[in-house]
């Protein structure tokens, strides 16, 4: 197969990966790409031994391209990803879809009007923990679903915002930079969202933006859950410091992140400990669980997600995370957003 011309927008801190990823992958190649005009940039391009381009339509007006991959900054996906949209190029678009709900609902028009091929950033979809949870789960192992419990708890050191003084302004708090990828979880996992309701606190860091978010949930089916987020707490409960996925963090495995009820039985993810009753005639708080540790292979999601991209480029496979997707997790955050601001439940329409 010939490797396909790949280029990256954005060569941030996932930027950067994307390449990497893309030297790796056997089937790609990268062609060329899009930053600003900074010293940084052109040494950058200059090691990877590819041009730099200043913009998008530069870009795509002199280089043969076989996809884009979008990592800039959120308030440009909108823009780029039209831009890849209209010119029939399939486009990979970091998480978020887009910056604003307004924006994300255009896009995904152009895109349904074009026909057009865009997968939305959200690599853990591509996680082989959230797969092997999803199988248990759609087994019937914990009988009917009853509620979900997660948190995502870590501590972001100073130098952190100080790299990136907007991560302390609004749009750059952990409910846009981190939940988002936690609502794809939990959408995956229980199904669509129904209602939020939500509470912030800057109490800690005492920035314009949140530091820590308590947020109720009321999914379609039912099912109820609660989620605890917070970028000040010096706590390991978090997917990226439980997952084992990326080794930039460190990693507690006998710690979890997500805790899913039914009326059969209890999985900890993801350690993946399960705690079950055979048939509802053995359900009873008085009589012990049968338990049982999952083995699971562990893969890098960001590697499986560039696979995948390559595959919808070839059109083997269709977008796992779509800009519907997308979009509808940008909607789940826009009303926990909006929760947390008129202290009252927001209920969400599709």
């Amino acid at each position: 197969m010939t490797k396909l011309n790949l280029v990256v927008v954005g060569p941030g801190l996932i930027g950067k990966e994307h390449i990497r990823l893309i030297q790796k992958n056997q089937d790609s190649c990268l062609v060329a790409i899009v930053a600003p005009d900074h010293a940084h940039n052109h040494s950058l391009a200059k090691n990877l031994n590819v041009p730099l381009f200043y913009n998008l339509t530069s870009c795509l007006d002199l280089t043969l391209v076989d996809g884009v991959l979008i990592s800039s900054p959120n308030k440009f996906h909108a823009e780029q990803a039209k831009e890849c949209i209209q010119r029939n190029i399939p486009v990979f678009v970091e998480k978020p879809l887009t910056s604003t709900v307004q924006e994300g609902v255009s896009l995904v028009k152009l895109a349904k009007k074009h026909g057009a091929k865009v997968l939305v950033g959200h690599h853990r979809a591509h996680s082989s923990i959230l797969r092997e949870a999803k199988r248990i789960i759609q087994e019937g192992r914990l009988g009917r679903l009853v509620s979900i419990t997660g948190n995502a708890l870590f501590y972001k050191p100073e130098e952190y915002f100080l790299a990136g003084p907007w991560r302390t302004q609004p749009g750059g708090g952990p409910i846009l930079i981190n939940l988002i990828h936690e609502i794809g979880n939990l959408r995956s996992l229980c199904g669509e969202i129904l209602a939020v309701q939500a509470f912030t606190s800057s109490s800690i860091r005492n920035f314009p933006v949140e530091d820590t978010v308590s947020i109720n949930l009321k999914f379609e089916n039912g099912v109820l859950g609660n989620f605890i987020l917070s970028d000040t707490a010096a706590c390991a409960k978090s997917w990226e410091q439980t997952s084992r996925e990326n080794p930039a963090y460190s990693t507690y495995p006998d710690e979890d992140c997500y805790v899913i009820s039914g009326t059969l039985g209890s999985l900890s993810i993801p350690s993946f400990r399960l705690k079950y009753y055979q048939n509802k005639a053995e359900a009873s708080w008085w009589k012990k669980f049968q338990e049982e540790t999952i083995d699971i292979e562990r893969k890098d999601p960001l590697a499986c997600q560039l696979e995948h991209f390559i595959d919808v480029i070839n059109g083997i496979s269709t977008p796992l995370v779509s800009a519907e997707d997308g979009l509808q997790n940008l909607k789940v955050i826009e009303a926990i957003s909006k929760s947390a601001i008129k202290n009252s439940i927001i209920f969400l329409k599709n």
